[in-house]
């Protein structure tokens, strides 16, 4: 959840590190701190709040240094305070930690039998206090560090500085994710590969288990049981425009607006878009050959995954459920033989997918992966992995990702589909070709943001929301909600529209908004008669879907949304964007932060 940054380099490491915070603000802005060594003495400076509030902490009061460690946090052990805030500093040591340390509360016992006094209510500080302690026996930085790690048990990503060796910074990881960066002025740690890509030119991600330890001019990395080992580095892709917001005012805005473009590219890189036959046969070929599947993910992945059901299952007619990780990962599973298990998520490193992942695997699942950083360690630790192209996605809500994540799942099931022998040639080419035509068909979606801006100042002071939908939209209702929620933290529902007067309808009161997801091949006649129905108790209908859907809607008072001609494969990527528009212009006449709502954080790495 956190983000942290380590540098050391031949000149003064603040710029950076700062730089470097801002990248990685996404994964947690409770608070943030920097720690620099320079001459035995360590300093910090920490504050509470966003990014901005530490970078008038320093200019009010500067720090340099060769050597430093920097976070951002996302609390979860303690509240948003300085004393709380990273790095957690002593007079030898400066730590930051992305994670969860599980016996913290033991571990802290046995620093205060030793006489330690804590100053914070975290996990984190009892690893400086732990290393203190080693310190004080005689032990060398790594010796001291190594001792510690053996003690922790949980996840983590660690950094620290020492304050007798200025020129060391040692780091960890376990369960949380940690790049090294290299550089031509110094070595650097990262939570990914956007936090050091301003400044790198190779990054290598760190195994799990692994230890590094970076100086100057080289860096060396043990693994597990200590033995030196190298891991391969790759080129830095993410370039510096990458995480600018150009004309847009929030990334948000910028990341909607680049859907088809990114849409386009996901697909194009499975499907041969000159015959729409798979770029890899031999991974389709795998996938048709197995008796079922299980879509493993957590929030708008999971919906991504659900939407994936419908479509493996109609155009590919193999047996698939959709799982959220967090409850697939702890309950007890019937044998399947023959199964397949794959994990959706956008940054690869979600710790809950993780260990589902892993549990699948223990059952003897077929593993595969839809993640959207190749060099994850998810992706490294599946089987087949199928890439998203969405980029760098900033804003905390997921719009790009997802419906790239829809892409591929859309794309797959057609193939695998022909593969199975379920769609005939024509059949699953025509489908492709609907899937090809997303870009263009996107791209007129986002031109009636103009309709969606007025219904958006209408709900902006509501108190609840209900989204209905059918079949495919489903899971777009849940994830229309989902958006409003994280955004304008106005309570919302989504709910199977044929559910509505099994508990559902008892919410209709007077001016309750209802958004409902119309097409019509997807039984928009039913839903308008549940539309209906909350009508003749007073609610707010606002209708999305195609004309020939909205004509029947004849309410009086009702918002009709009308997107363009679309199919039934391209109809919930079409309500898709406008259910992100309409969550984002409530959340701007809102007053809310839309990059980074309150309380939450872009990847979810502590359980």
């Amino acid at each position: 959840m956190c983000g942290i940054v380590a540098a050391v380099s031949r000149g003064d490491v603040v710029p950076n590190l700062m730089e470097g915070l801002r990248r990685v603000e996404y994964r947690g802005y409770d608070s943030a701190g920097i720690s620099l060594v320079s001459q035995g003495i360590i300093a910090s400076r920490r504050a509470v709040g966003k990014l901005s509030a530490l970078k008038a902490l320093v200019a009010e009061e500067p720090v340099s240094g060769m050597t430093g460690i920097g976070h951002t946090r996302w609390a979860t052990h303690g509240k948003a305070t300085i004393a709380n805030a990273h790095p957690h500093a002593t007079d030898q040591v400066s730590v930051v930690h992305n994670g969860i340390i599980e016996n913290f509360q033991e571990l802290k016992a046995q620093c205060q039998a030793h006489g330690m006094v804590f100053g914070s209510e975290t996990d984190t500080e009892v690893v400086a206090k732990l290393l203190d302690l080693a310190l004080a026996q005689g032990m060398p930085p790594f010796d001291a560090f190594k001792h510690v790690l053996q003690q922790l048990e949980g996840a983590y990503a660690l950094a620290v500085i020492f304050a007798q060796d200025d020129g060391l910074i040692l780091g960890a990881r376990k369960g949380s994710p940690l790049a090294l960066g290299i550089s031509e002025d110094g070595h650097y740690l990262g939570s990914d590969g956007l936090a050091l890509s301003h400044v790198c030119h190779q990054i290598c991600f760190l195994d799990e288990g692994d230890m590094a330890v970076i100086r100057v001019d080289h860096a060396s990395i043990f693994d597990a049981q200590g033995h030196q080992v190298s891991r391969s580095a790759v080129p830095v892709q993410t370039g510096h425009a990458i995480v600018e917001r150009g004309p847009y005012k929030h990334f948000m805005a910028k990341e909607m607006h680049e859907q088809p473009d990114v849409v386009g590219q996901t697909l194009s890189r499975h499907v041969d878009p000159s015959n729409f036959e798979a770029r890899d046969p031999e991974l389709i070929a795998e996938l048709a050959g197995l008796a079922s599947m299980s879509l493993i993910a957590c929030g708008t992945a999971y919906y991504a995954g659900l939407l994936g059901k419908y479509w493996l299952e109609e155009y590919a007619n193999l047996p698939t459920e959709s799982e959220i990780a967090s409850e697939f990962r702890y309950r007890a599973h019937a044998s399947k033989n023959n199964g397949g298990a794959m994990v959706v998520s956008q940054s690869g490193e979600t710790s809950d997918s993780l260990a589902a992942m892993h549990h699948a695997k223990s059952m003897g699942m077929k593993l595969a992966g839809i993640v959207n950083v190749p060099q994850s360690s998810m992706a490294r630790d599946v089987d087949i992995l199928f890439p998203t192209f969405a980029g760098a996605e900033i804003g905390v809500a997921s719009t790009k990702a997802f419906t790239c994540q829809m892409a591929v799942l859309a794309g797959l099931s057609v193939l695998t589909g022909r593969a199975r022998g379920h769609l005939h040639k024509d059949q699953a080419q025509n489908l492709l070709a609907e899937l090809f035509a997303l870009p263009r068909l996107l791209g007129d979606v986002l031109k009636i943001e103009d309709q969606l801006v007025p219904v958006a100042r209408q709900l902006a002071g509501v108190k609840s929301m209900l989204f209905l939908g059918r079949n495919i939209f489903f899971p777009m209702a849940m994830e229309g909600a989902l958006k409003l929620k994280e955004l304008s933290y106005i309570h919302a529902e989504g709910y199977p529209a044929g559910e509505l007067k099994h508990g559902p309808i008892a919410l209709i009161e007077e001016a309750v908004p209802v958004v409902a997801l119309l097409h019509q091949e997807v039984q928009a006649d039913k839903t308008i008669s549940n539309l209906e129905e909350v009508h003749a108790r007073g609610a707010h209908v606002v209708a999305i879907g195609d004309e020939a859907s909205l004509a029947k809607v004849t309410l009086a008072g009702a918002s009709l949304i009308k997107l363009p001609p679309c199919t039934k494969i391209q109809a919930a990527f079409a309500v898709a964007i406008p259910m992100q528009m309409l969550a984002y212009h409530v959340a701007v006449a809102k007053g809310t932060d839309v990059d980074q709502p309150r309380n939450l954080a872009k990847s979810v790495t502590v359980e």
